[in-house]
């Protein structure tokens, strides 16, 4: 017998959310898309919601919890910024306390939740936040590195095109670096992190690149390169654009100084990403953004499941 599907609500009309909406519609196995929240009446992703039969209101989260729909929505995606999502979460929770909330803003007033490194350990949780775009091409390399040798200190450089930075993204970049960076820790499993983000204003946008970079303790390099390329792989089958722009770079580290950590002796990892989005809605030169939509639909596909199983166990 198939499992029932959990009805959902998307929070935030613009790119981001509208391009979830089109991977729920198209993909969702576990979870169907029941409403599309936003602030501006003249939003095309609520317009491009209503042409394709999902209910929608441009009255935020209050107007949400007036349609009728409402009573069925048992998780909501958060695609607005770091500041809405806080008031968000403690407006919905008032209402509905066991609302499940996928986070795909840096809030992480959950926690945090990469798919292919820590996606089972969340699947409880009522808020699970998604990191961030560059967190989530980068953390699984870090991960994969950690598995191998423990990680003193790991960098990582996210560029994304301008184009593909919206308001939300330009809002929440200090945002982006901090949670980016405790990520990389908490997840990742690197003692020490540290992220930067690029918007890079070139004409034609290019595709999103990342840097990563580990200081480790020394390992085999054989290892850590199969660890990373089994890593790619993983993160391939829910991100097919996820992909090494070249081999796996290893350099001896000697008595390098890390501020916060002391002196390191081991090995370097660097690792070039690209990152080519599957332009359901956005162009595919905005990985970034696809990368958090497919995350978030990989996560909450999840947490669907478990939720619904859950249900048919105790009847």
């Amino acid at each position: 017998m198939p499992t029932r599907k959990i009805k959902a609500a998307i929070i935030g009309s613009g790119n981001i959310g509208t391009d979830l909406m089109i991977k729920i519609l198209r993909h969702g196995r576990h979870v169907e898309l029941a409403v599309m929240v936003g602030i501006d009446p003249q939003s095309e992703g609520l317009a491009r919601a209503a042409r394709l039969g999902v209910a929608t209101t441009h009255e935020g989260v209050e107007g949400l919890t007036r349609l009728p729909a409402f009573a069925d929505i048992e998780l909501v995606f958060d695609a607005t910024s770091a500041a809405a999502h806080v008031a968000n979460d403690r407006f919905l929770r008032e209402i509905k306390p066991d609302v499940r909330m996928v986070d795909l803003t840096p809030a992480a007033i959950g926690p945090y939740c990469v798919p292919v490194v820590n996606g089972d350990s969340s699947l409880d949780a009522k808020n699970v936040n998604m990191v961030t775009c560059g967190g989530q091409a980068t953390i699984p390399i870090v991960a994969a590195v950690s598995r191998v040798a423990k990680a003193r200190y790991a960098e990582i450089v996210a560029s994304i095109s301008s184009r593909s930075a919206g308001p939300g993204t330009r809002a929440n970049i200090d945002e982006f670096t901090e949670t980016t960076s405790r990520a990389i820790q908490t997840v990742g499993g690197a003692e020490r992190g540290k992220a930067i983000i690029v918007l890079n204003p070139a004409e034609p946008p290019l595709m999103m690149r990342d840097t990563v970079y580990v200081l480790s303790e020394p390992a085999s390099e054989a290892q850590i390169a199969a660890s990373v390329e089994e890593m790619v792989a993983a993160v391939q089958r829910y991100v097919p654009g996820y992909r090494l722009k070249q081999a796996v770079q290893f350099d001896p580290v000697q008595d390098l100084n890390v501020p916060g950590i002391g002196r390191i002796s081991g090995l370097k990892t660097t690792v070039l990403l690209e990152v080519e989005g599957a332009a359901h809605y956005l162009p595919a030169y905005a990985g970034n953004l696809d990368i958090m939509t497919s995350a978030a639909l990989s996560t909450a596909e999840r947490i669907a499941q478990r939720m619904a199983e859950c249900t048919a166990a105790a009847i």
